[in-house]
């Protein structure tokens, strides 16, 4: 059997003294506690956050278990929910309770990368008794006075031969992409258009509740985990307008969510070297969203009622042939529902929208097969080759029924030619799955209004090639330069649809592309210019290409950010049993093409300053200055009087919104 508690285990290597004195070459660095020592951290997400080299990749929002896997374990093994954020269920485990945190890069034998190049694993201390949380949180906006509160209760401990775990969490927020700003509508000659100021306020009501249960079974062990969630948010804008004459425009946005979900993991070993899991999930969801616009020349009110539903059910089997040799077998079934209803009227009258009232059933399978094999001590080498089917049925609005088959192979491997250097490789065949909100109609009064539903969409296919360089230095230092590129078929994007006389805009297959990606991600030590200090980043630069389906041109893909940032500064004190730091989040851009209109929001650089005091090993006091640089998110509509391809520029709509600093403060206690 392959022990679930600790991977390092698996490769027959013992915890070592010290973070680094493990042999890097053996594929897994394990960090004790003592490696965060001088952090004092006060959950496991405060030491996985450290880990040289490293950045929390909470997974893909896909139907099915197999593909939506993120980066983390928890004492080796994938967290059973989809819902719960990985950040959250690390946050929830205090640092008391880890014996220590594995960095698994590359693969190893035993080990299921589930497509990552790099995993953390988080191995608890066994039988730990009881603990709880009580923590409290409150969010001022300086500039509005306005305030937000949360407060959050955790608790776990032994229940006879098993273990229990519950939280309660409720919270306020405020949206920071909403405030005060300006409005300027232009002719495509600069003659101003429309002229106003632009009041808006978006705020959220969040509860979630999570429990778990594992204990012994029949010879091997059971965790059950169950989780409610229920989210109120509402957006309210008034549009003062000055010229040409006055006059106020209003748009209002609320949406009600919920979800339950509840799964179940069963593992046993069957033999000394086979070991048997098996996974089930079953998760709810449902959305109420209304939105009405009202002006001087009208107005429209928008409803969306929806249903969704995923039942999962999962069987994996692992043989552990030698310590350089493993495989793995396994299938899948998911069954998915949604069932959706739209409406839209203008003045009162309904209007026509194509894929309006939709009932989808997806019938989703797959088996899978892998293997790990390290010939040498400084190679590891994996192969996997998934097959899935699946069978889509529409009906209401649409009737549809297709069946999709896509055979998805892939290679893997690292070489370690020093204890310090990894050289990782990806070659694999990568197909998206469909988003159910393409089927139905949508609207979003500031991004484009109404969008009508396509089911007839047929999946995003990518055969994409990665090679990522890794180099560790000092004790805590590490650069991992990653370049990946993707060979796009059936790319889904934006494209006209004609029903009679009427066109709207649809997501829709245009064709092949292709995007690449070029990744950097460094730990860099400051010791020896400042004791305890650490600056850690991630960049990531972008280049796409598709075809344009309405002007025949090459252009980037929607929605895709050319560039994007990230460093994060700490300043650890443990004589005054505090730290400090910064964190900053760089400036974006995105942009959308639609037959008619091209869409573009930048959101500037945001910056957050804190101090965090830890007093006692129980009690945590952190401070935060939000919006440091006080950034704003700006909206820019370019719409055409018809298809961009023959129809003149009609207007320049430009949105600039502002969002003031916001202090925010929390008291955690454990007991």
């Amino acid at each position: 059997m392959i022990p679930a508690l600790s991977l390092a285990a698996v490769l027959a290597a013992a915890v070592p003294a010290i973070a680094m004195a493990q042999p890097a070459t053996q594929g897994v660095i394990s960090y004790p506690p003592t490696y965060f020592a001088e952090q004092r951290p006060s959950t496991a997400l405060d030491m996985v956050q450290r880990l040289p080299g490293f950045s929390i990749d909470g997974g893909d929002d896909v139907r099915g278990f197999e593909g939506a896997a993120g980066n983390v374990l928890i004492d080796g093994a994938r967290p059973t929910s989809k819902t719960d954020d990985i950040e959250e269920i690390l946050r929830r485990i205090p640092a008391a309770q880890v014996d220590h945190v594995e960095l698994i890069r590359g693969g190893a034998p035993g080990i299921d990368m589930q497509g990552k190049s790099i995993l953390a694993n988080v191995v608890k201390v066994k039988g730990a008794g009881f603990q709880g949380l009580i923590a409290l949180a409150n969010n001022h906006v300086i500039d509005d006075g306005r305030n937000s509160s949360g407060i959050r209760l955790e608790a776990s401990g032994q229940a006879g031969p098993g273990s229990w775990e519950g939280g309660l969490r409720y919270g306020q927020g405020i949206d920071d992409g909403s405030g005060p700003g300006r409005h300027v509508r232009l002719a495509p000659g600069g003659t101003p258009l429309i002229l106003s100021d632009i009041d808006s306020h978006g705020r959220g009501y969040q509860w979630v509740a999570t429990g778990a249960y594992e204990t012994p079974l029949a010879g091997g062990k059971l965790k059950i985990n169950a989780r409610g969630f229920w989210d109120w948010y509402e957006f309210n804008q008034l549009d003062w307008i000055t010229f040409p004459a006055p006059a106020l425009e209003s748009v209002n946005y609320s949406e009600d969510v919920y979800e339950t979900e509840l799964g179940a993991r069963y593992e046993r070993a069957l033999g000394a070297r086979m070991n048997l899991e098996l996974v089930g999930l079953q998760k709810l969801t449902g959305a109420d969203i209304v939105s009405p616009f009202r002006s001087a020349g009208g107005g429209s009110d928008f409803f969306l009622d929806q249903k969704t539903s995923e039942s999962i059910g999962r069987g994996v089997l692992k043989y552990r042939q030698s310590e350089r040799l493993s495989f793995e077998v396994g299938a899948e079934a998911a069954l998915n529902v949604l069932e959706s209803e739209t409406d839209q009227r203008s003045n009162g009258v309904p209007d026509i929208l194509p894929a309006a009232d939709v009932k989808v059933t997806e019938t989703r399978g797959e088996v899978f097969g892998k293997s790990v094999w390290k010939p040498l001590p400084t190679l590891t080498l994996e192969g996997g080759l998934r097959y899935e089917g699946s069978a889509l049925t529409s009906e209401g609005d649409v009737t549809l029924e297709k069946t999709l088959y896509f055979l998805k192979p892939r290679v893997a491997g690292s070489w370690a030619p020093s204890d310090r250097t990894q050289v990782r490789f990806r070659y694999e065949r990568v197909v998206g799955q469909l988003d159910f909100d393409d089927f139905v109609a949508d609207s979003s009064p500031n991004s484009g209004g109404l969008a009508v539903g396509n089911p007839a969409l047929t999946p995003e296919q990518a055969w994409v090639s990665e090679l990522a360089f890794e180099q560790r230095f000092w004790t805590k230092g590490a650069v991992v330069l990653t370049l990946r590129h993707s060979k796009l078929t059936d790319v889904i994007d934006r494209a006209p649809i004609f029903a009679g006389a009427l066109v709207f805009d649809a997501p829709s297959n245009i064709g092949d592309g292709t995007k690449d990606e070029l990744i950097l991600n460094a730990t860099l030590p400051l010791d020896r210019l400042l004791k305890g200090a650490q600056l850690r980043g991630e960049s990531t630069w972008r280049s796409s290409e598709v075809t344009d389906p309405t002007t025949g041109e090459k252009r980037e893909i929607s929605g895709l950010r050319p560039l994007e940032w990230e460093a994060h500064f700490t300043h650890d004190l443990p004589q005054w049993k505090m730290n400090w730091g910064f964190d900053v989040f760089s400036a974006w851009r995105e942009t959308s093409y639609k037959y008619n209109a091209i869409y573009t929001d930048k959101l500037k650089t945001w910056m957050v300053l804190f101090a965090e005091w830890k007093p006692r090993p129980d009690l945590n006091v952190r401070a935060e200055l939000n919006n440091f640089t006080e950034r704003g998110f700006r909206h820019t509509t370019t719409a055409y009087a018809g298809p961009r391809n023959t129809a003149a520029v009609k207007y320049i709509d430009d949105r600039d919104i502002q969002f003031g600093r916001g202090l925010y403060v929390r008291v955690r206690k454990t007991f």
